[in-house]
């Protein structure tokens, strides 16, 4: 697209220069062949300096940041085109120069009257009138050379500037959506770790159930391989997802762990990057949970003015092992790191850890 703008400017630009020295020529013979030769002595010299300041000067010097050589060159450049169009000129004029005729004898006669004196003022108007002189060629080439220059580079230097603009835009998108693979895929394993470390210890407790945990983790796998596969998922999904992934950490646990999720009855028609939330609540079952004591995990949304709160609160237990699940602090990490490339300044991730309790308030824009 650019190139093709920046060909139409110096063809727009071109046909002017060309055009204007007979649009505009007063001329009471109109259009004749002299009207086109004529500005030849102008426009060869400048296409002259246009080709080489295009394909030689701006690449071999500007490009290469080489910015004093570029000036450099380019006054020489003009100051040998303007001298060569000077002598041009002069040998013009030299062979087109004729000595005017001399002048008829003085003859008397004796009939001829004498000669008539006339005022100075009828003189003076007698006297044909003054003409601008025409500026000379080479005057027309230094000028123009100067204003071709600058108009040339400062498009060639745009045009670039704004084709490296795209492409760093371009390059940055890929990353960011480099990044965000490589962060779901560091969460959606360890989610899967869990899930059939749940389901094992199910199967000897209640079959039944083991079966329908088997069921709702296909479904959850169904989600992750055809519902988000886009990068977008909608909110009403994602909160289904959770749900269903909330139901089969319980399965795990006894009536002394509370595990209380809160939803909103209506769910707007919005759409957010999967997996948000998944790192997050994670930790919390990592953190939150003991056999030996009474635990509870606390998880809320909220939607307010266009913005998703998310409000998790978490008892804290002392952890005797850590061979099963993330290590501590990888799944806020990550989660800060796909909000920072997803919504960039806006959200805002707040943790607050008091020694006996964890609360997490994350809220983004929707």
């Amino acid at each position: 697209m650019m190139k093709t703008t920046e060909i139409l400017i110096i063809s727009v630009v071109w046909i002017v220069l060309i055009a204007a020295p007979v649009l505009f020529n007063d001329s009471l013979n109109g259009i004749t062949w002299e009207s086109f030769s004529t500005p030849l002595e102008t426009l060869i010299p400048l296409l002259v300096v246009f080709l080489i300041n295009r394909f030689l000067l701006v690449p071999g010097f500007l490009f290469r940041r080489k910015k004093v050589h570029y000036v450099c060159a380019a006054f020489i450049l003009i100051a040998i085109v303007t001298g060569a169009s000077f002598l041009f000129s002069n040998q013009m004029q030299v062979g087109q120069f004729q000595p005017p005729p001399p002048p008829p004898p003085i003859t008397m006669s004796t009939h001829q009257p004498p000669p008539s004196f006339s005022t100075p003022s009828s003189s003076f108007k007698q006297n044909p009138p003054l003409h601008p002189r025409p500026i000379p060629p080479f005057m027309n080439v230094l000028i123009f050379s100067v204003l071709l220059v600058g108009f040339d580079t400062g498009l060639r230097v745009a045009v670039r500037l704004t084709k490296s603009e795209q492409e760093k835009a371009i390059l940055e998108k890929e990353h960011i959506e480099t990044q965000l693979t490589m962060l779901r895929n560091q969460v959606s394993p360890h989610f899967f770790m869990n899930t059939l470390n749940n389901i094992h210890a199910l199967i000897d407790i209640n079959t039944t159930e083991a079966k329908d945990a088997v069921i709702r983790l296909s479904n959850l796998m169904r989600y992750l391989l055809y519902e988000s596969t886009s990068g977008k998922t909608s909110l009403k999904s994602e909160l289904e997802f959770v749900e269903s992934y909330i139901d089969l950490m319980k399965l795990r646990y006894t009536n002394d762990v509370r595990i209380i999720l809160n939803v909103p009855g209506k769910v707007p028609d919005k759409m957010i990057p999967p997996f948000l939330f998944t790192a997050l609540i994670e930790n919390a079952f990592k953190h939150g949970i003991s056999y030996k004591t009474k635990s509870y995990i606390f998880i809320d949304f909220i939607i307010d003015d266009n913005q998703l709160v998310m409000r998790v609160k978490n008892s804290i237990v002392p952890q005797e092992s850590e061979t099963e699940g993330s290590p501590s602090g990888i799944g806020l990490t990550n989660t800060r790191k796909r909000l920072d490339l997803q919504f960039g300044h806006h959200y805002r991730l707040d943790v607050l850890n008091n020694g006996t309790e964890f609360n997490v308030n994350l809220s983004i824009p929707i």
